[in-house]
């Protein structure tokens, strides 16, 4: 089933992103746990996260993604990016896709890495998402920006812009991980205004330790309100108080998107399922019926 079509059925769709193991060596099986738990929330549908440097990376987010869709019957959201890869390398991966039945691909341009030669075949997301398109049998998403992307000159050049992917094929959007509603509000106005009328999800990461705080906030260029940095400063030191207000804030956040009418909340859970159940159950009554 195309991703786009559950929009036309619900008016909340409920998602889950993962990413591939990254500790060297580590077989993808080591994730399956994970994935049924995840499963058992009842997701309209998961997504697989594309490794960096191209090549072989896709490898790892297809057979995940497989077993998403024939193993555990939820559907996935391969993530695919092209700035690493050549034409080529990605017909390969849409060709696996394909065969192991997964359906729905998000389009990506990727992260720039100095140290990995960056490939031309593909300049924009928009490119590759035209790419698949043409490919036939996919349905395509796009990542889009609350607060503008940070090689944008502006957020209303960044929010014109999503009018080549929706050009190019791409059927809903997902935005980048953010704290302040006022930034999903905002940009969503933009884009109605602008002629986008693709759904668009809400993409939401609780922050439940200071690793978290450290890493994913410090280089997000998301902005913090100061209900987050308040919470941040008073529970720095204690690991459990920080844990329960990060899910508290994550589910305020959620049912406060949801009541708002947006189309959708992708969460961005880290793998960790305990803090995808504790998330889902503090707004599970404000979605539709799982099937």
């Amino acid at each position: 089933m195309f991703i786009h079509e559950m929009f036309q059925q619900k008016p909340c769709v409920f998602s889950v992103e993962v990413f591939p193991p990254k500790k060297a060596g580590a077989a993808e099986e080591t994730l399956y746990p994970v994935l049924r738990e995840l499963c058992t929330l009842g997701p309209d549908y998961i997504s697989v996260t594309y490794g960096a440097g191209g090549g072989t990376a896709g490898q790892s987010t297809a057979k995940i993604a497989s077993y998403i869709k024939n193993g555990l019957h939820v559907e996935a959201l391969a993530h695919l990016t092209c700035v690493n890869s050549t034409r080529v390398q990605v017909e390969e991966t849409l060709t696996r896709l394909r065969e192991d039945n997964v359906e729905n691909v998000l389009a990506l341009r990727g992260d720039i890495n100095p140290d990995l030669p960056r490939r031309m075949d593909f300049l924009h997301a928009s490119d590759l998402a035209k790419a698949i398109a043409q490919t036939g049998g996919f349905g395509v998403a796009g990542a889009c920006y609350p607060e503008g992307h940070l090689e944008s000159p502006s957020l209303k050049a960044d929010v014109e812009s999503l009018r080549y992917k929706a050009e190019a094929g791409v059927s809903h959007l997902i935005t980048q991980l953010f704290f302040d509603n006022v930034s999903y509000y905002r940009f969503l106005n933009m884009a109605r205004k602008a002629g986008i009328s693709l759904p668009v999800q809400a993409g939401i990461m609780p922050i439940v330790s200071k690793r978290q705080i450290e890493r994913t906030v410090a280089l997000s260029s998301a902005s913090l309100p100061p209900q987050f940095t308040k919470m941040i400063s008073r529970y720095d030191h204690d690991e459990q108080a920080l844990f329960d207000a990060g899910i508290e804030y994550a589910v305020t956040q959620i049912r406060d998107l949801i009541t708002g009418g947006a189309d959708g909340i992708h969460l961005y859970a880290m793998n960790n399922a305990r803090v995808a159940r504790l998330v889902y159950e503090g707004i599970r009554d404000l979605l539709p019926e799982r099937t």
